[in-house]
């Protein structure tokens, strides 16, 4: 019987992953089960993990990576462990997985940290799920996290679903050019039109966000992207789609990392809703990733 673990702060998210895959047919294979981790932090910040003291020969490890460095230092003691406890399949589950954005070297001496991380995940599991990672200069999630079983799933199909049920006819809109994959895939699947803006700099700190050639008066925008962290170049194009006449603008994201005053940021601008899957916990979720990630760790298990 195949077991999926989680930390005791990622229980609810764990537990609809597991009736997703408990509700796939009994056919296909052993029901799953689900196991707690138990985390203690000593006074000087240390970790101690402890896991179920016998494990399955197949285990996924369900562990969003959203603020991660800690995260990271879990892994790094609970994979080699488990597999001195009993499993010899070891996947996990990140919906966001973290560190993907530095793909290159910016300066001299500077650490590519995709490269760093994905090759520590590499060498610890032997599959990987993740959603939406943030992949430009590399094709696929494989030369990432150099892994046979690295599987990057899209929420964007799932996101136009609730675009398309809220905002019927809206014009879906991608806020810089890093944005376009997922905005065609969200129009594809919704039949919207879909436009994207592009950065223009004017300076090294004096980045403009420029709207396409298109008339959005009286029209309902829909921003999206993978994710909104500081929320900034979002904001810009919000408010300039309000200055153009936009009758509702409104937000879309798979990763609500939404850090400091990013909401806010967002609010001021003009943006009435905002919508983000379950991938980081955020009061915007709208859209449970169970399904689609029970159906990958289905086929990989």
């Amino acid at each position: 019987m195949p077991m999926l673990l989680c930390m005791d702060d990622e229980q609810p998210a764990a537990q609809r992953l597991l009736a997703a895959l408990q509700a796939r047919d009994p056919a296909a294979g052993e029901p799953w089960r689900l196991g707690v981790i138990e985390r203690h932090r000593f006074p000087d910040g240390e970790l101690r993990v402890r896991l179920p003291p016998a494990l399955p020969p197949a285990v996924a490890v369900y562990r969003s990576l959203h603020q991660p460095n800690e995260k990271l230092v879990e892994l790094l003691l609970l994979a080699p462990a488990a597999r001195e406890l009993g499993a010899q399949r070891l996947w996990l589950v990140a919906p966001y997985l973290a560190y993907m954005r530095q793909d290159m070297a910016f300066s001299p001496g500077e650490v590519v940290s995709q490269r760093q991380v994905g090759r520590w995940l590499a060498s610890v599991f032997d599959g990987l799920i993740t959603v939406d990672p943030h992949l430009h200069r590399v094709a696929t999630l494989a030369a990432a996290v150099p892994l046979a079983h690295a599987q990057a799933l899209s929420a964007a199909p799932l996101l136009a679903q609730t675009v398309a049920a809220r905002r019927p006819g809206a014009l879906l809109l991608g806020p810089d050019e890093e944005s376009e994959q997922w905005v065609r895939q969200a129009a594809a699947a919704a039949g919207l039109q879909a436009a994207v803006c592009r950065k223009v700099r004017h300076g090294d700190r004096d980045v403009q966000v420029q709207l396409p050639p298109l008339d959005v008066r009286g029209r309902a925008v829909v921003i999206v992207d993978d994710m909104a962290s500081t929320g900034r170049t979002v904001a810009q194009a919000a408010a300039a789609l309000r200055a153009a006449g936009a009758a509702s603008v409104d937000v879309a994201v798979t990763h609500a990392l939404f850090v400091g005053d990013a909401l806010a940021a967002l609010r001021a601008a003009g943006v009435g809703e905002v919508w983000s899957t379950d991938s980081v916990p955020h009061a915007s979720n709208a859209v449970f990733l169970a399904p689609l990630l029970a159906d990958a760790l289905q086929r990989l298990a």
